[in-house]
């Protein structure tokens, strides 16, 4: 098994992203279905499965803003809403009478790019849940069919896509951490394709045209809100079709925000690399978090970060050492995911060095 010793030699923050989103323009539309099932939601009513067939624009709150179109159409053989959305604005549109916290959503979703030849435009078309009807906060999933065929590899790689908002856009994620929060898929324009995403907790997984492998799975899912409404998303410069919409609900997983960073924590960390393990001691104040380390990674080691809702991002800088006779390298060690409980569980990275998910146990106070 490989090992390395970390050890701190400066303070460390996170280097923030930009905030920037892919583009102007989005169009998310509300959707919703349930299979035959009821399921009960988090305040312990009853919900049946729902389906919308999207033949119509009956079903829908109307775009936000008001800029936004959705109209019903015809394409590819089938009745459909058409989404369109003018240049540098998202536009949202809701499902009338939809909360979705844990469950299946299903759609058949094409896109028609509509951009002048000669302007690359790779499409953007998905699906938000848990969303805010005023659009500040949701979590999505999104394809980009023109990325699936291009001839550069990072560009396949691009294909379908996660991001939440506020906070954790196309952007920051990549950047941040490249390869997890996006993926390759078979796509193409001007096709219907199946889409399915599962939610279950911190964790959601994207499925496309039947497929029992997931083309892209979620740990730790960023978003604020643990339940909201259900949308479908376009984007300016192309036009993006949705039918057959089905959101199944299921029973809520047992998490809740607002999970306290204090305390004293046991860390373990199966990297692609090798396994670590440590101890974290940490204090929270507000938003900020501060703490040590000791462990495979030193003794006694500065931390600091920030929490938000029970989630937290954690920093420290050191030297990596991956043989017993080699020499140290400065390196920065990043931790970043959800406080449920006493328990803890997101991604960790050594910055070029090592990747993978983290887990903590909080030790009791007599253990401490």
């Amino acid at each position: 098994m490989a090992t390395c010793t970390l050890f701190i030699t400066r303070s460390g923050r996170l280097i923030p992203a930009s905030s920037l989103w892919h583009c102007a323009g989005t169009i998310l539309l509300c959707i919703a279905s349930f299979p035959a099932a009821l399921a009960q939601s988090a305040d312990g009513a009853t919900q049946a499965a729902q389906s919308f067939a999207l033949s119509d624009t009956n079903d829908l709150m109307g775009a936000v803003p008001a800029t936004g179109k959705a109209e019903a159409v015809e394409y590819l053989g089938r009745k459909a809403v058409r989404l369109t959305a003018p240049s540098s604005e998202d536009v949202f549109d809701f499902l009338k009478g939809v909360q979705f916290q844990d469950g299946v959503i299903e759609a058949d979703i094409a896109l028609k790019i509509t951009t002048p030849p000669g302007v690359r435009m790779p499409g953007f078309v998905g699906i938000a849940f848990r969303a805010r009807p005023d659009t500040t906060h949701y979590e999505m999933f999104y394809l980009r069919p023109g990325n699936s065929h291009a001839e550069d590899q990072a560009q396949r790689n691009h294909s379908v896509q996660y991001v939440a908002a506020p906070g954790f856009d196309w952007y920051k994620l990549r950047r941040e951490w490249p390869s997890i929060y996006e993926s390759h898929a078979e796509l193409k324009p001007e096709t219907w394709i199946h889409m399915k995403i599962e939610v279950h907790g911190r964790a959601a997984k994207l499925y496309l045209d039947g497929s029992e492998s997931p083309s892209l799975i979620v740990n730790g899912l960023k978003g604020e809100d643990l339940a909201g409404g259900v949308a479908i998303w376009g984007y300016n410069g192309e036009e993006a079709y949705f039918s057959h919409l089905k959101v199944a609900p299921a029973a809520p997983e047992a998490v809740t925000n607002d999970g306290e960073a204090a305390g004293t924590w046991d860390v373990k960390f199966p990297s692609d690399f090798g396994r670590f393990e440590g101890t974290m001691s940490l204090e929270r104040e507000g938003n900020a978090v501060k703490g040590a380390w000791t462990g495979a990674f030193g003794q006694s080691m500065p931390v600091s970060g920030t929490w938000r809702n029970g989630y937290v991002e954690l920093t420290f800088n050191g030297m990596w050492q991956p043989e017993k006779d080699a020499p140290a390298v400065p390196a920065t060690a990043t931790l970043a995911g959800w406080i449920d409980g006493d328990s803890a569980a997101g991604r960790m990275k050594v910055e070029g060095k090592a990747d993978g998910p983290w887990t903590a146990q909080r030790k009791s106070a007599s253990a401490q």
